[in-house]
């Protein structure tokens, strides 16, 4: 089973009528992400699995279920993109994006992973580096 598996699943019994009141995950302790360990991360279906879900730019293949990501750094502040990424809820309650930086309102997690978030503020932070990157 992919690390991504049990939070997705737990993401299907979460309550998502209701956008989670938790406040922006802090920076990683340097406060800067890396644009290789970003695009890395968005490129593996079995860390991220955003490229299941979305066309990345500079990747290759990608899904159409969410939004392209072609551009999203020019729309987007760094903060919004933080904010967009680790739980969707609190843009669109309805959201079937998961829950990538948050642990409220998620129900029916497995033990091994409860309490646990899908990604480090450091991932984060990379991965918002990335796409900040490719928007240039």
């Amino acid at each position: 089973m992919s690390r991504w598996a049990a939070p997705l699943g737990a993401l299907a019994c979460a309550l998502l009528g209701t956008a989670a009141a938790q406040s922006l995950p802090p920076a990683s302790a340097a406060g800067i992400g890396s644009v290789e360990r970003g695009r890395q991360l968005l490129a593996n279906r079995s860390e991220s699995g955003c490229v299941l879900c979305h066309v990345v730019p500079g990747l290759p293949a990608g899904g159409e279920l969410g939004p392209s990501l072609v551009g999203i750094g020019q729309r987007s502040t760094a903060e919004q993109l933080r904010r967009r990424i680790a739980d969707a809820r609190l843009f669109n309650p309805a959201t079937i994006m998961p829950v990538y930086f948050s642990t409220e309102g998620l129900q029916g997690v497995a033990s091994a992973y409860k309490g646990q978030t899908v990604l480090s503020a450091q991932g984060l932070d990379d991965i918002v580096a990335y796409l900040l990157s490719v928007a240039r």
